[in-house]
């Protein structure tokens, strides 16, 4: 199978299933989010297994923040980002491996904020209540839009390199159109909706649009300095989970921080 085959398959079978648990929200949406996590967290630790990250207390970390996010709202994420800091302390303390703390310790506490802080973002949005279905999936077709239009550009016309020492690949040409598509996609996601200005619409699309490309280059940051080239094979020819997840860490985030100061 070609690798575009394969993209297309599994695109066509994972996609239908998100949306529908994105649009049940609740406990379904938690335990997508919980799967998802634990599956990026794994390929990131997998990654960096040289670091010694300490794995239990990274899962337990990730569990809590999500289940924080579910229970308590936005006031119990950052505890159960923190809470990695207990849960790979004890680990460290009752293991007989050898590990180097500092570096351990820290891609641990990354990989949670970094995934388990995302995701949890993301539920906090579906969870707004009246506008958290119609939000949610703004935002994902936002990003879909802008990495889209963004690949196709930058083929197209790109001659510019946007980080040529992180993502040779990305241009400013398509950095340009990506975001163009992204600002028109939130725009006419939220038009008349009574949930946003026509203004703050745009904007809302802009935000989303430079946070998921810093999530992507972040994510190509850490593969270039952990030397690997996707983050998983899981996927077939998309790669691994992070590597599908990675605009919408940041992205997720920037949403809802955006949605609170314009509301």
């Amino acid at each position: 199978m070609s690798p575009l085959l394969s993209r297309i398959v599994v695109a066509a079978i994972l996609l239908p299933l998100v949306l529908g648990i994105v649009w049940l929200g609740g406990w379904w949406l938690f335990a997508l989010a919980l799967a998802g996590g634990l599956l990026a967290l794994h390929e990131l630790y997998s990654m960096s297994r040289a670091l010694r990250p300490v794995l239990l207390g990274g899962y337990v970390g990730l569990a809590l923040t999500l289940l924080g996010a579910q229970l308590g709202g936005p006031a119990w994420v950052l505890p159960g980002i923190l809470s990695t800091f207990a849960a790979a302390l004890l680990v460290f303390f009752v293991s007989s491996a050898r590990q180097h703390a500092v570096a351990g310790f820290a891609v641990t506490l990354l990989g949670v904020a970094w995934v388990g802080g995302g995701l949890a973002y993301l539920m906090l949005l579906r969870g707004i209540p009246g506008d958290g279905r119609l939000l949610v999936f703004t935002t994902l077709l936002t990003v879909f839009a802008d990495d889209t239009a963004a690949f196709f550009v930058g083929r197209a016309i790109g001659r510019h390199r946007l980080a040529p020492a992180i993502s040779p690949g990305k241009s400013w040409e398509g950095f340009v159109g990506g975001t163009i598509a992204a600002v028109a996609v939130a725009f006419f996601s939220l038009y008349e909706q009574d949930v946003v200005t026509t203004g703050e619409s745009l904007l809302l699309g802009l935000v989303i649009a430079l946070a998921a490309t810093l999530g992507d280059l972040f994510e190509s940051a850490v593969k270039r300095d952990l030397e690997v080239k996707d983050s998983g094979r899981l996927l077939a020819g998309h790669g691994g989970v992070l590597d599908r997840v990675d605009s919408l860490l940041w992205a997720g985030p920037a949403a809802y921080v955006a949605l609170l100061a314009l509301t």
